[in-house]
């Protein structure tokens, strides 16, 4: 420890690497324009990342942008000319932030939308395959690579009504662990953020829009926020290089699994 440090009180924290220090890490977000994507960009920005983010909806995505210096690019994650189209314009990746995915409806499988489900997994889970196969070699040739999944509880507890967002999530988990094992001993490491309940705009798309249902899944709880959710995705990214988070379930004190929920009638 120097004397300036010691006079402060502060930790001093070697730097192990001058040439990667010297230089801002990229780090690309998917899924950016609302929620948990942006306030992962905002985060990882405020970190010291350059931050390049992606969507479909470029409009958004702009006014996101904009703030924090980030790179907005158009991306649909369902589409491989999209993700195709968007990957040629980086050139540089060290990490990348998994996040487009979401639920479509809360039908019994019984009464299950094919046509849901494979929505629900071409996003989630061929979306992450997509992008991580597209980046995994500017990934690799960063030498100090980290691809981040955003899972969810849904992943680790199967619910009724959630069946094909269950099987996307325990797909995407399994995607997670399969790629940090055959990615052992290459300079990459593999984390799986998986959230509880988080208010954005999540139940409002499952709901197709519904208001009125979206707000009474959050009702009398004090749920998680996307900045709680980032912090814990910039945490990860924020290790120094041989440190490997690899997952996080992320609850609200409210919450003790998919459906153990305290709810507050006053």
């Amino acid at each position: 420890m120097t004397d300036s440090a010691k006079s402060t009180g502060q930790r001093h924290v070697p730097v192990l690497n001058l040439s990667l220090a010297a230089q801002p890490r990229t780090a690309v977000v998917t899924g950016a324009s609302s929620g948990i994507g942006v306030a992962t960009a905002r985060h990882l920005a405020a970190a010291g990342f350059s931050v390049v983010i992606g969507a479909r909806r470029l409009d958004r995505l702009r006014s996101v942008a904009e703030p924090i210096g980030a790179l907005a690019i158009e991306l649909d994650v369902t589409d491989q000319v999209s993700v195709d189209r968007f990957c040629e314009q980086i050139p540089a990746c060290s990490v990348l932030v998994n996040n487009a995915g979401g639920a479509v409806g809360l039908a019994s499988i019984e009464q299950a939308d094919v046509g849901a489900w494979q929505t629900m997994y071409d996003t989630n889970v061929l979306g992450t395959l997509r992008m991580t196969r597209a980046l995994l070699p500017v990934i690799l040739a960063s030498g100090d690579g980290h691809i981040i999944i955003i899972g969810s509880i849904a992943a680790h507890e199967p619910y009724p009504g959630g069946g094909g967002y269950n099987a996307a999530k325990f797909a995407e988990r399994a995607v997670a662990s399969v790629l940090r094992q055959e990615l052992l001993g290459r300079p990459v490491r593999v984390t799986e953020v998986d959230p509880g309940m988080v208010q954005t705009e999540f139940s409002l798309v499952r709901f197709g829009g519904d208001a009125k249902r979206a707000a009474e899944v959050y009702k009398g709880v004090t749920p998680l926020t996307a900045d709680d959710v980032a912090e814990c995705i910039t945490f990860a990214a924020t290790r120094p290089s041989h440190v490997n988070i690899d997952s996080l379930i992320v609850l609200a004190r409210d919450q003790a699994g998919a459906q153990a929920v305290h709810r507050r009638t006053t």
